[in-house]
């Protein structure tokens, strides 16, 4: 990056991240305004996200301990899956650190919306530029869900074609992985729906208005700005039967992560 011909000025740092990170990370999240963070291991075949905790949740837990030291202040955008464990893991590091600021902490689940803005784009014909599609709830499996009630512009879903298009946006990961025959997962879009956030992050800080993105332990589409999160958009108003089902389907899986992160950093295992 740093070859490239563009203003902004890429530096780097060295060090060890395993099994704890060490100075390396200190000198690459000091005084950040913005960290961004994807480390962990992907998926493979047959993995959930789930899968992935064991490995993720310690990895998550360093280098947030290291952002509380030496930029306590910092915007932190969580992309390690998974993500509804590795949420509640930052917060409750730094809760203990006594820097916590919801505000600014950052559940990245940007992907699905557009993975579901892609696949509706493809059923109904509209350009994806033209559609902003709803996902609530979490980044897991039956934790996902998208709202085509709420899809603008109103857009019309076949009940035939419904059932199957839920599948692929909440499942969307797993046909990559597949793709790859278990040799990578979905890098290039993850980075994209990694950039869209950290993008309107940066507009916010600058005081652009009316940037909305998914976030929190349940996603919903909060405003931000300056200081972080000006509110969270309602979105659970006027949801069909069947997003309904869907909510509810989420609810006890997603509370199952969210303790699983919290007992994580409270319950340590010796």
């Amino acid at each position: 990056m740093s070859d490239k011909k563009i203003k902004a000025v890429v530096a780097g740092a060295s060090g060890h991240w395993l099994p704890s990170p060490d100075d390396g990370a200190k000198a690459a999240f000091k005084d950040a305004d913005i960290i961004v963070i994807p480390a962990g291991i992907p998926r493979k075949p047959g993995m959930t996200r789930d899968d992935l905790f064991n490995i993720n949740a310690g990895i998550v837990k360093g280098l947030i301990e290291v952002a509380a030291e030496v930029a306590p202040n910092a915007f932190i955008l969580v992309i390690s899956n998974p993500v509804n464990s590795t949420v509640p893991i930052s917060a409750e590091v730094l809760k203990a650190k006594g820097v916590f600021n919801p505000q600014r902490l950052f559940g990245v689940t940007t992907l699905d919306i557009v993975r579901a803005e892609t696949f509706v784009s493809e059923i109904t014909g509209k350009a994806t530029s033209e559609l902003t599609v709803p996902v609530i709830g979490g980044h897991s499996g039956g934790t996902i869900v998208p709202l085509f009630s709420k899809v603008t512009p109103s857009v019309t879903i076949p009940d035939d074609k419904y059932d199957a298009l839920v599948n692929r946006v909440q499942f969307g990961g797993d046909e990559v992985v597949k793709a790859k025959d278990g040799l990578g997962s979905a890098t290039l879009s993850m980075a994209f729906a990694g950039f869209r956030f950290a993008e309107k992050v940066l507009k916010a800080i600058k005081g652009e208005k009316g940037l909305v993105e998914p976030s929190f332990f349940f996603s919903v589409p909060v405003e931000l700005g300056p200081n972080g999160v000006e509110k969270a958009v309602d979105a659970l108003g006027d949801l069909t039967d069947k997003e309904k089902k869907l909510l509810d389907a989420c609810i006890g899986e997603l509370k199952g992560g969210i303790e699983k992160g919290v007992n994580f950093v409270k319950n340590p295992q010796k």
